[in-house]
């Protein structure tokens, strides 16, 4: 095998041009497979990415009836569920996929909170301690909740930075007293997200959803919740998953537990009451099949780039064989067997393709990276298409290469040696 390799490399380097022309349909139909799929892996991270928001796999869990999410500032909070206890939440932060969990209730669209005569239209949490770590807030000024303001209900307030500049206007607002409902809150602190990202706006109804929060969010503690708005009212549950991957299977589990430990069995049946979260990585894969049934008829198309590689491949073995006729008499004459002559042009087609499949892989990638630069579409180099694409290249060697080889086993050595 080392033998018939290293004649392989001499007699592609005898014939440079000839072997690259080629190699040449091989090349461009890998390089644009691994183009498409370096293409479509990025696309479908980045939906990933932009269901998800920030990137901080977290999942929300909340009570919904049927198929709706009950929003308990216009719906009566039904009897008999049971509060979600720090136990429940320690129980869900250690589930398998989960790496924490927090205990929030929220408003998307606030009425009653004013700061002098500016009225603020926005979200309004109340949060516990986790809430900031998982979604990846850090305080820019001022100060975060401390376990002093969740013992004693204190009526202090935190905002992200489209809340401060809303309502204060660039001004500073450490101190500075709210109003919410009546009740009068101080703000102790500006937050912001560690990644700055910015949702994907595709439809009226995701610009109506985005338009309700975009004049940013205030956080109280869940303690002091209860203070301005219904007391029994259930906590939702933010869970952070260890992946985007982990993340349906740790919705589901969550949804399960919390209605079979919390919900009773009259309110599941009679009113359809459970435990239940959106699951983004469902949406982010339909959007992802939509991509990958396009990528699958581009690659189709590319591949039709290797199957004239393939017959070119085919062409120069047979021109290889018809050159070495007298090569391949002297061979046989003094003992070759056929598997050896067979053996010797299938390795020469597939080092040949095999080549030509390295190179292409290299100009996928190269391209790929091109594409990401000027055109600002997203890539991710797949390592398992570059794998395959190198194994196809080379079973497409053995293919075409077989007839050339065969061939060439079967002459005649005395045949062979009387050709000029």
């Amino acid at each position: 095998m080392k033998e018939n390799i290293r004649l392989s490399f001499q007699g592609i380097w005898q014939h440079k041009m000839r072997s690259f022309l080629t190699m040449l349909g091989i090349i461009i139909g890998i390089a644009s497979i691994i183009t498409i799929v370096s293409t479509i892996k990025g696309t479908n991270e980045q939906i990933k990415q932009n269901l998800i928001g920030a990137g901080n796999n977290a999942v929300v869990v909340s009570v919904f009836q049927n198929d709706y999410q009950m929003e308990f500032e216009w719906t009566q909070v039904p009897e008999g569920i049971k509060p979600v206890t720090e136990v429940m939440r320690n129980y869900l932060s250690h589930m398998d996929g989960a790496a924490d969990a927090s205990l929030f209730t929220s408003r998307n669209y606030t009425e009653g909170v004013y700061y002098k005569n500016t009225a603020f239209n926005g979200g309004i949490y109340g949060i516990d301690s986790h809430y900031m770590d998982i979604y990846g807030y850090e305080v820019i000024y001022g100060r975060g909740f401390t376990a002093d303001d969740y013992s004693r209900c204190s009526k202090n307030v935190i905002l992200d930075q489209k809340a401060a500049s809303s309502i204060f206007s660039g001004g500073n607002p450490l101190g500075q007293v709210l109003e919410i409902k009546g009740e009068p809150y101080t703000v102790i602190g500006v937050v912001s997200m560690r990644s700055d990202f910015q949702p994907v706006i595709e439809s009226m109804q995701d610009y109506y959803m985005y338009a309700q929060t975009n004049g940013g969010n205030l956080f109280i503690t869940n303690a002091a919740w209860s203070v301005i708005y219904k007391y029994d009212e259930p906590y939702s549950v933010a869970i952070q998953a260890k992946s985007t991957d982990d993340m349906a299977k740790v919705s589901q589990k969550a949804g399960e537990v919390l209605t079979a430990n919390l919900i009773p069995r009259e309110l599941q049946e009679g009113q359809q009451i459970s435990y239940k979260g959106r699951n983004l990585m469902e949406d982010a894969q339909q959007l992802q099949q939509i991509t990958n049934s396009t990528s699958q008829q581009l690659i189709w198309i590319a591949s039709i780039s290797l199957l004239v590689g393939g017959i070119g491949v085919m062409n120069i073995m047979l021109v290889s064989v018809t050159e070495r006729t007298r090569e391949i008499g002297l061979k046989k004459a003094i003992g070759a067997r056929r598997s050896r002559i067979l053996g010797q042009f299938l390795t020469e087609a597939s080092v040949l393709t095999t080549i030509g499949g390295l190179l292409g892989v290299g100009g996928g990638i190269v391209m790929a990276k091109l594409i990401s630069s000027f055109m600002g579409i997203p890539t991710a180099v797949s390592m398992p298409a570059i794998i395959a694409a190198t194994a196809f290249s080379m079973i497409i060697g053995l293919v075409f290469g077989l007839l050339p080889a065969v061939k060439a086993s079967k002459l005649n050595p005395i045949e062979a040696l009387r050709r000029e």
